[in-house]
């Protein structure tokens, strides 16, 4: 399904093949820091994304206690619940949403970094019979076009599973209980598919973990949550309406 994809995404990859190239010939970085960098310049032009991410976010952790009024409201009616929510989100402005943007966006550089790793680069190193040599590797990964193993492989599981959990944490603040489980099984979910990649997509994936982590820890302190009163408490804190004024008595006539 990815080699079909390739192609429709061609020009995407002609780009990103073209960045590579400059790092490692031009800025005289290693193939896999080109890919490191190749990863920081993605995720700097997803920042208006995820700035669109991070105002959903914040708004909808903002409005969590009446959201969980309504939860609690409509508990035994699922479906006027879902009606409900999303009256709630239209007249708040709020795109549940939000947080999937940058995800999406993420996907087809994903598919183009993979179609780059098994095609293109070998063919710029100059691999040779399924042979890359010392060029491609990096640090301990012996080729970053082909499949990680041994040892090499464990070490790269153990950084994507442990960036990918902490990257989760942080970006599960705002979500519910089931969704925030979620966010921490798939990991685990997906090792069984990274098996197969190229060893660079890995590092491709554990420098986007790293990045997010420490976004989502910038924003933590820079930009503090907006607090929003429960409903109940506004409806406490409301000013009362003045009493009526008193009625005139009328004057009896003598």
């Amino acid at each position: 399904m990815i080699l079909p994809a390739a192609n429709i995404l061609q020009p995407l990859i002609n780009i990103a093949n073209g960045v590579l190239q400059f790092f490692h010939d031009n800025a005289g970085l290693s193939w896999g820091m080109s890919i490191i960098a190749l990863t920081v310049c993605t995720r700097a032009l997803l920042i208006p994304l995820t700035y669109k991410q991070l105002k959903g976010m914040r708004a909808l952790q903002a409005l969590q206690p009446q959201i969980k009024e309504l939860q609690a409201k409509y508990k035994n009616d699922k479906q006027r619940m879902q009606q409900e929510m999303m009256r709630f989100y239209k007249e708040n402005k709020v795109n549940p949403f939000a947080s999937c943007i940058p995800l999406v966006a993420q996907l087809p550089v994903f598919i183009t970094l993979f179609y780059v790793l098994r095609h293109e680069l070998p063919a710029d190193i100059g691999c040779k019979a399924g042979e890359c040599g010392a060029e491609a590797s990096f640090f301990f990964i012996n080729d970053l076009t082909a499949k990680a193993t041994g040892a090499e492989l464990i070490v790269l599981i153990v950084l994507y599973v442990g960036t990918q959990l902490a990257s989760g944490y942080f970006m599960s603040v705002t979500a519910d209980k089931s969704q925030r489980m979620m966010m921490f099984l798939l990991p685990l979910i997906f090792v069984p598919f990274i098996l197969s990649f190229p060893a660079g997509l890995i590092l491709y994936w554990i420098t986007t973990n790293i990045w997010t982590i420490g976004q989502q820890f910038t924003i933590q302190k820079l930009i503090p949550v907006p607090v929003t009163a429960t409903a109940t408490a506004m409806a406490a804190t409301a000013p009362k309406a003045p009493p009526p004024p008193p009625k005139k008595k009328k004057k009896k006539r003598r």
